[in-house]
């Protein structure tokens, strides 16, 4: 710096400092005489354009060696002034603080006992997402059966769909849960195969299917068995190991190999995947008929069926009714509901010839609570309405079933179903396997309890022309004469007369009475007897 810059500089300095420690003159004084904006503290750049700085060098930073340009008496001014349209006004500067912060409160910790406890839903042990999925994977192999309408409608006064789950390959509706429980079993179950010790619908599915399926088989059944009935094992493919003289004895035996082979042994129970086979059946009802209002489903040791066809038809539609039917000599499931808990042993006697089975079947928790929960209404029906049944199923429908699948149909017949006058009613024909023998048999007493067959026995003489002139009379009635027996007298009081008795057959029950009424007025001494 050279001798005339350190001059105004020195002179520059003195003067800034006299002017900073001079007796400050009043405000207004002040502002009239030397106004702020126009003060040389306030000029950053030369006072004359192209001259020099009057504040010396300046740096990027603070300047060095350079006095503040502002008094620190004035820093207030700059926060109390304000210049509006050449004015200056004056405000009070106030300071005022922040938003109060307010903390949260802490959480309240609470007792165990406050809080309200909330039971989860149970998951059912029966849901449509498993019938569904039990009906996508059956479809190949299990055929669509038929839901046809009934000839026997006008006759009864209701609208009866019958769905034909007798027309499976075995026979039987059980096919559906039996083939749905095999293709569930695990990889390695299959490969060590499966055995039954019973001899009913249920192994007959077993059999057929795990054949199909490449799964061993083994049937282990009594010397009391019928040959035709161990042909028909041997003929799906099942190995058939006769053992013992009773069921009993078979089933302990099939327990035992089952243990010691790894088999497994399979009986007719409330498992979810065989109950959601079943169900199926109330799917394709629901899809074929339209507004349904009712279904009726045998129960005679089928409880799955039931239950699983309770469980697809509700869920579909809450307002069709489903109604269970059993036989009157066997009622399990309805004493059951009374009791409101699955009895296991039921002191009852039916028919061991035509519900074979029954007495082996026991009632299931899941199944009693899922029927106590869906099912509208258990009736039982005779033995004497279910042949009669199985008869019109022969005359009207063409078809043979037995008698656990005419039992549905039994109920209609024998009137105890009168809410379901003129309704659409759904009727599941479950199952069609009867011997030969035992079908004839069934035949028979059912033309006699339907009054078709009459057997009478009538005194007479041993003239010539006698015996014709009462075949003559059947002849004229328009009757078919099954069977006569002429027999002589023993009796001493008539040694000339002779007994003849004769069983005939009518069309209905009309000509029955037509006939008896004809025969007691030409012969007196006829005597009518029950067969």
């Amino acid at each position: 710096m050279n001798f005339a810059a350190q001059l105004f500089y020195s002179s520059y300095l003195s003067e800034r400092l006299e002017r900073l420690y001079a007796p400050r003159p009043a405000l207004k004084d002040r502002e009239e005489n030397d106004p702020f904006w126009q003060r040389d503290e306030l000029r950053l750049g030369p006072s004359q354009p192209g001259g020099p700085y009057k504040c010396g060098p300046v740096s990027n930073g603070t300047v060095s060696g350079r006095a503040t340009l502002i008094e620190p008496e004035r820093l207030k001014d700059f926060g109390e002034e304000e210049l509006l349209n050449g004015d200056v006004k004056v405000y009070d500067a106030k300071v005022v603080g922040g938003p109060e912060i307010k903390l949260m409160d802490p959480p309240k910790i609470r007792r165990l006992s406050e809080f309200r406890i909330v039971d989860r839903p149970l998951v059912p042990f029966l849901r449509f997402e498993d019938i569904s999925a039990a009906a996508f994977r059956i479809q190949t192999v299990i055929q669509k059966t038929p839901c046809t309408y009934s000839r026997l409608s006008k006759q009864y006064g209701m609208d009866i769909y019958l769905k034909k789950e007798h027309l499976h390959y075995t026979g039987s509706v059980k096919e559906r849960g039996v083939l749905y429980l095999l293709t569930s079993l695990t990889q390695a179950q299959q490969r060590k195969g499966v055995i039954v010790a019973t001899d009913c619908n249920f192994s007959m599915a077993v059999a057929h299917h795990a054949v199909e399926l490449k799964i061993p088989v083994f049937v282990i059944m009594p010397s009391c068995c019928s040959s035709p009935r161990l042909r028909i094992y041997r003929d799906y493919g099942a190995m058939v190991i006769s053992y013992g003289s009773t069921s009993h004895d078979s089933q302990n035996h099939a327990s035992y190999l089952a243990t010691e082979n790894g088999y497994l042994y399979l009986e007719e129970d409330e498992s979810a995947a065989y109950l959601a086979g079943m169900g199926t059946v109330g799917m394709e009802i629901y899809e074929q008929v339209s507004k349904l209002d009712a279904v009726v489903v045998p129960a005679a040791g089928q409880y799955g069926l039931l239950a699983g066809t309770a469980a697809a038809i509700k869920h579909l539609n809450s307002q069709v009714l489903v109604i269970g039917v059993e036989p009157e000599g066997f009622p399990l499931l309805l004493q059951s509901l009374k009791t409101d808990s699955p009895i296991k042993d039921l002191h009852s006697n039916p028919n061991k010839k035509l519900y074979g089975d029954l007495m082996e079947r026991s009632l299931g928790v899941n199944t009693f609570q899922l029927a106590k929960k869906l099912v509208d209404n258990v009736i039982t029906v005779s033995e004497e309405d279910s042949l009669v049944a199985m008869l019109r199923f022969q005359e009207f429908e063409r078809s043979t079933v037995d008698t656990e699948g005419a039992m549905g149909l039994a109920a209609i017949l024998a009137g105890q179903l009168p809410e379901l006058k003129g309704k659409k009613v759904a009727v599941v024909v479950s199952s069609a396997n009867m011997e030969l023998e035992l079908m004839r048999q069934c035949v028979d007493r059912a033309l006699v309890l339907d009054d078709r067959v009459s057997k009478f026995s009538v005194k007479l003489g041993e003239w010539p022309g006698d015996m014709a002139k009462l075949l003559d009379v059947l002849s004229r009635e328009d009757v078919r004469l099954l069977d006569v027996c002429h027999r002589r007298q023993s009796d001493k009081s008539d040694l000339f007369k002779a007994k003849v008795e004769c069983v005939v057959e009518t069309r209905d029950k009309t000509q029955s009475n037509h006939l008896r009424k004809t025969l007691s007025e030409r012969y007196p001494s006829i005597c009518w007897l029950d067969r």
